[in-house]
């Protein structure tokens, strides 16, 4: 057969064959006018040239895998040449991947460092700042109120155990005496960290972090105010969380949800966003782990701890 379809039928390129020709990996037949004439045999040298490639052994590296099927053995990796070149194959991929996961890690250093850097230094002339989560633009939308919350007051909250950034599980349902402030938000931004396409138009969405400063900022007076204690709570992995907790010095925990399952339990209003199931933001006052008191919608969050407050405050134990 002619080179093209040799190439057609090892799927491979006629420029590929020329080249598997100059390493001496294929030796076809010439006619008497001088074409090259290739069989079978070739098309499966080439193929099999072709596979080992695939799995990342390069052309040069195979030729210990054809000399297996020149000597007659049914695979190209009937051998023990042919065993030690794909050794040599796991052991450079290792090298490689090592090196890629040195890389990535370095990287992921550098981009934490600049991004918390460059939240705390203003931008110099002529580029933008970093998004600052602590503070809310001007003409956010307000949510509305949908009434997916009116059947909560009264509701015993479900036994759920929720990991929290201290590395305890805490029981939503087993909170303690007295009464404990519940704030649920959808989602906090980080510096490193864009947030969901279209964030800042979603009625509710924006403002977690800002939330999440007034609750630690006035932490002390609501715990003076009757609070026997105060979470946040939201589907984010406890992970995420702690960088949170770490970065703005929170003096309470964190839960994860990551499954939901106390939206799910309570039926708490969730949104969708760029694939993402985030909590609508509510918070719950739980008095003896039932639900007291519910806040619902909450605009503008970054002043919805001074309206926590002032519920505990007009409504003592």
């Amino acid at each position: 057969m002619r080179i093209g379809e040799l190439a057609r039928r090892a799927g491979v390129t006629t420029k590929a064959v020329r080249y598997y020709e100059s390493l001496g990996l294929l030796a076809p037949a010439r006619l008497t006018n001088g074409y090259r004439d290739y069989d079978d045999h070739d098309v499966r040298l080439t193929q099999e040239i072709r596979a080992l490639g695939r799995l990342g052994i390069p052309a040069e590296g195979t030729r210990p895998f054809l000399d297996c099927l020149a000597l007659g053995h049914r695979h190209v990796d009937d051998c023990p040449a042919a065993l030690a070149g794909y050794r040599d194959a796991i052991t450079d991929l290792t090298q490689r991947i090592d090196g890629l996961i040195a890389r990535r890690s370095a990287l992921v250093a550098r981009l934490h460092e600049a991004a918390h850097r460059g939240r705390l230094s203003p931008a110099t002339e002529g580029e933008e700042p970093m998004t600052d989560h602590t503070s809310l633009p001007a003409g956010l939308p307000a949510p509305e109120d949908d009434g997916a919350a009116e059947h909560l007051p009264g509701m015993r909250v479900p036994h759920l155990r929720l990991p929290a950034t201290d590395g305890a599980t805490v029981d939503v349902g087993a909170l303690g005496a007295g009464r404990t402030v519940l704030y649920v938000y959808p989602l906090t931004g980080r510096p490193d960290t864009d947030l969901p396409e279209g964030w800042d138009s979603i009625p509710g969405a924006r403002g977690c972090t800002a939330e999440t400063c007034g609750f630690r900022d006035h932490h002390s007076s609501l715990l003076a105010a009757g609070a026997a204690r105060v979470y946040g709570l939201s589907s984010q992995d406890t992970d995420y969380q702690r960088e949170l907790t770490e970065r703005l010095h929170l003096p309470f925990q964190m839960l994860s949800d990551v499954a939901r399952s106390l939206a799910r339990t309570l039926e708490l209003p969730t949104f969708t966003t760029s694939g993402l199931t985030l909590y609508k933001r509510l918070t719950l006052i739980i008095r003896d782990d039932v639900i007291e008191h519910v806040f619902y919608p909450i605009f503008p969050p970054d002043r919805h701890a001074d309206q926590v407050l002032g519920w505990l405050s007009d409504n003592p134990l």
